[in-house]
């Protein structure tokens, strides 16, 4: 079991950038006296008065540029990810609290220099490991539902808040099945329903078909997401390398 803040900021794109109505302004955006969006302003609010996560999101921390890096991205105009990406556990002062087997799937993974991780195949990628990768996040939120659009490999995620309970036996998927509700202004997610098989982390942290995900999201501002997630899980019940 563990606990992580992770903090996401709201990305402007700027002008230099190629994409979908990238000069088009979005309608009701608080800005400045110059034009730019005031990320300060207050958080906006859904019909129920609870705060929209909708926008776009991307990881306020990111990997500081290096020869090595540059090697697989061009820093001058690609957005990296969070350090957090490569081992969620580097701030905690002895790492992720493994259990014995979880230690050695991690040192094993990390001397294969993670071959099997799924992301490296283009598989679907995995809270929390999503929050935190070199990829926007389009959040799309209702009263009922919050949807994330991820920019990498046609990925979604649905979390539904409209009361219903988790299926009892659900059939494993790559981002689980989630649920939520709202304590205040924080909306409490659970999720379960993993596959055996995944990668929280480029390190390899397993994340098994018995995991259970706590997330706490609040929006303190217009341009600021504020993540807690927690994850505990246990041995899989089959070869962590075995699909299916």
């Amino acid at each position: 079991m563990w606990n992580r803040f992770v903090v996401l900021a709201l990305l402007g794109l700027p002008a230099t950038v190629f994409g979908q109505w990238v000069h088009y302004p979005s309608a009701g955006i608080p800005r400045n006296a110059n034009g730019t969006p005031n990320l300060s302003a207050p958080a906006p609010r859904l019909a129920d008065g609870k705060p929209d996560f909708s926008g776009i999101w991307h990881t306020a921390r990111i990997i500081a540029c290096s020869a090595e890096l540059s090697r697989f991205i061009n820093c001058d105009s690609e957005i990296g990810g969070s350090p957090l990406a490569r081992n969620l556990g580097q701030d905690m002062p002895d790492g992720l609290p493994y259990q014995p087997w979880a230690a050695a799937l991690v040192k094993q993974r990390t001397a294969d220099q993670g071959v099997d991780d799924p992301h490296v195949r283009c598989l679907p990628d995995n809270p929390p490991r999503t929050w935190v990768m070199p990829h926007l996040t389009k959040a799309v939120h209702t009263p009922n539902l919050l949807v994330l659009l991820y920019e990498v490999n046609a990925m979604y995620r649905q979390i539904f808040t409209d009361g219903r309970p988790l299926p009892p036996d659900p059939n494993p998927s790559w981002t689980g099945y989630s649920t939520a509700h709202w304590q205040g202004d924080t909306l409490i997610v659970q999720t379960a329903g993993f596959r055996d098989d995944l990668w929280a982390d480029m390190s390899g942290s397993p994340l098994t078909g018995s995991a259970t995900l706590t997330e706490q999201i609040r929006r303190p501002n217009l341009g600021r997401l504020s993540l807690r997630s927690r994850w505990m899980t246990q041995r899989p019940t089959r070869s962590p390398g075995q699909s299916g």
